[in-house]
């Protein structure tokens, strides 16, 4: 078996494999020379400086894998083909994550996907650097938070007229604008970048941003570049069923870059969350030694920001309705998405329990009482109908 992937998804497979009685040979290739690593710290503790290693702790000894880290998957025929020659197998799963989209220009320009990444953005927060964000997302946002506390002057440029508008939706994320100002963040709405040069950024339709720094984070594209000609189907990731598999036997994707179907919401998804990294290998492995399972949680996902905990549950473009939960002494929400009666996604600002109670409804199916979900003082798992 080998694993083509050296982040939390790919060391999750080799360890269930062993957990789920796998013998033979197992070889897990990375093409970063870092050994398997946490990335959701990268944009939080990291940039805060309050560790400089995120690496997850595991024994490739006592799980007798071999380890070819720094080595990077280039094509797949009958072979692995690798920057260091092919490699034989019998089965194969691909976990190659995803790569930061980048701006033209000739400027220099951070991303923030590796610990290396992290480590030299921190290096860059300086007292009175002047930082530009491209992107009000969940790392734009983070990264903003980090920056801030760290001295920078911070400005975010964000092409939508609301954070987080990609990601959620622009009637949640404007709540969240006021945020921005309360740290001594600059946020500029409608602002369209077109490259990074020497002084800063360019703008799409003239004018510019001056700054010392300038860090792109408007998303990632799945790494699956290499598997071009492989005759796997590629949409958007590497385009797997519901146990994980791609259209050739034997070979499997899972992570950041595999595009599963999910029968809970009707369509194909592709969730780039530390969640399904650290699950969904349990299937992977389970059906690579012949089972039958089937892969279709409800994503999580979770962002300290601006001194809050934002967390998110479920797949809100499969909703017709939306449903506020607001604590009128707090600033402390929740908003529900619905699908008829059925909660299929939620949002919350500082309000665990409506995120755990949502989370299990969500699994469930149950039809909800969408009165009672707005008041912010019935508890979400008290809403089910009957």
């Amino acid at each position: 078996m080998i694993i083509v992937g050296g982040g939390l998804a790919g060391l999750r497979t080799a360890e269930t494999l062993r957990a789920q009685g796998y013998a033979g040979g197992l070889t897990l290739v990375g093409a970063e020379p870092h050994a398997p690593y946490d990335r959701p710290p990268l944009s939080k503790a990291v940039l805060r400086g309050e560790t400089d290693d995120t690496t997850v702790a595991a024994d490739f000894d006592a799980l007798d894998c071999a380890t070819l880290l720094g080595r990077r998957a280039t094509g797949l025929g009958e072979e692995l083909e690798t920057t260091e020659g092919p490699l034989a197998f019998d089965g194969l799963v691909i976990a190659t994550g995803a790569t930061p989209i980048r701006l033209p220009g000739d400027g220099p320009q951070h991303v923030l996907r590796t610990i290396d990444d992290a480590r030299a953005l921190r290096a860059a927060l300086r007292p009175g650097a002047r930082l530009v964000i491209v992107g009000a997302g969940w790392i734009g946002a983070e990264v903003a938070t980090a920056a801030a506390a760290a001295g920078c002057r911070v400005t975010v440029a964000e092409a939508a007229d609301a954070p987080l508008a990609g990601a959620v939706g622009a009637e949640a994320g404007t709540r969240t604008a006021r945020w921005y100002a309360e740290a001594g963040v600059e946020l500029r709405h409608g602002v369209k970048a077109a490259s990074v040069e020497a002084g800063g950024l360019e703008l799409a339709g003239g004018g510019s941003i001056e700054a010392d720094l300038v860090l792109t984070g408007v998303g990632v594209r799945p790494e699956t570049g290499w598997l071009e000609g492989s005759g796997l189907a590629l949409e958007n990731g590497v385009v797997v069923d519901e146990g994980l598999r791609t259209s050739r036997p034997g070979v499997f994707a899972v992570g950041d870059c595999a595009a599963w179907w999910s029968a809970r919401f009707g369509r194909r998804l592709r969730v780039e969350h530390w969640d399904v990294a650290l699950n969904a290998p349990d299937v992977v492995a389970a059906n690579l030694l012949g089972g039958e399972r089937t892969y279709d949680a409800v994503p999580y996902f979770w962002s300290e920001q601006f001194g809050r905990m934002v967390q998110y549950a479920g797949h809100h473009p499969a909703a017709d309705t939306t449903v506020w939960r607001e604590d009128p002494e707090a600033d402390r929400w929740s908003l529900c998405w619905l699908s008829g009666e059925r909660l299929v996604a939620i949002l919350t600002v500082d309000r665990p329990r409506d995120l755990v109670q949502g989370r299990r409804l969500i699994a469930s199916g149950a039809a909800v009482d969408a009165g009672r979900l707005a008041d912010p003082q019935i508890p979400v798992k008290a809403t089910v109908r009957g």
